[in-house]
């Protein structure tokens, strides 16, 4: 039992997903050897020699094939195509290591063309998910967004996703907590992480597998009416209540503290008289629209 918990835990999934990629593997196998020996009797009418040299090469060739057709079935098309990709990575990895030492270049050159994947994270709406997305789809840029990730069942940026066609991962606290469901990211192969009105805290084994490549909007003026619990309504209220002249959007890393990591980007817009926590969000709202995918944008370009 515990072998099958580290498992999952490496893997980054939850229960009934890591059964289901179980099954993937047990019926993906099974096919694969039956595809195999059917193939084989055509070719050598009895189980000779010869046949029993071919079986295992044959078996190796059909089996990523049969895994990945077995994977629609179940769905989890999305985790063994991430996961054969790493393993095949892998496998090469003692040839790419070669060429790196004979002082090649260890990626190709079409490499800066190659799309940076992102995951976004949304609890909600998902309207800056919406933004994001219809940003990059107008521009062409080897940037695409390739995975919804969301916690909350029902929550508007599913629908959104089920739009644009783009995969959705659901996730659940504990095992988020525990595993920051990392494996599955890269079997996705997200490199870069944004958070769109997600509420939970990001656990320390997500942001040290993803160094300097996790960001936040927080809807205020950081280091001001941030940390735990402090979301939507709750900080329009509260800078309402103290005063303030301005309010504003605040773009960050993300690390293992609420609402602490390096300033990226920030905007401001006055309070006026009279103002309330619904027409400042109003505001803010206006701000995130307008400058959260550029300077996305910006940051992934100074990665390519």
């Amino acid at each position: 039992m515990k072998g099958i918990n580290k498992l999952q835990r490496k893997w980054g999934l939850g229960p009934v997903q890591f059964w289901l990629v179980i099954a993937t593997f047990a019926l993906g196998g099974s096919l694969s050897g039956r595809l195999c020996s059917y193939l084989l009797k055509m070719v050598f009418l009895e189980k000779n020699w010869a046949f029993w040299l071919v079986y295992p090469l044959l078996l190796t060739i059909l089996w990523p094939f049969s895994v990945i057709f077995v994977s629609f079935f179940t769905g989890q098309f999305s985790f063994f195509r991430g996961y054969l990709g790493r393993v095949g990575s892998r496998l090469l990895g003692s040839g790419l290591a070669t060429d790196a030492h004979l002082g090649e270049s260890a990626a190709p050159s079409t490499a800066s063309t190659a799309p940076i994947h992102i995951a976004i994270f949304a609890s909600g709406a998902g309207s800056n998910a919406r933004k994001i997305i219809e940003h990059f789809e107008k521009k062409d840029l080897p940037i695409k967004v390739s995975l919804i990730v969301c916690n909350v069942p029902g929550a508007g940026v599913i629908e959104i996703a089920k739009e644009k066609g783009i995969p959705t991962l659901m996730i659940n606290k504990a095992d988020f907590a525990s595993t920051g469901y990392v494996e599955s990211l890269h079997n996705s192969e997200i490199q870069f992480i944004v958070l769109a009105g997600f509420l939970w805290k990001v656990p320390e084994v997500l942001v040290k597998a993803y160094p300097k490549a996790i960001i936040n909007i927080h809807p205020a003026l950081l280091p001001k009416y941030g940390g735990k619990g402090m979301y939507g309504s709750r900080v329009h209220e509260a800078v309402i209540a103290a005063g303030e002249k301005e309010s504003g959007i605040t773009i960050h890393w993300v690390n293992e503290h609420y609402d602490e990591g390096a300033i990226i980007y920030q905007a401001s817009c006055p309070i006026d008289a009279g103002e309330t926590p619904e027409t400042l969000a109003h505001k803010i709202h206006a701000l995130e629209h307008a400058h959260f995918a550029p300077t996305i944008e910006q940051l992934l370009n100074k990665k390519n």
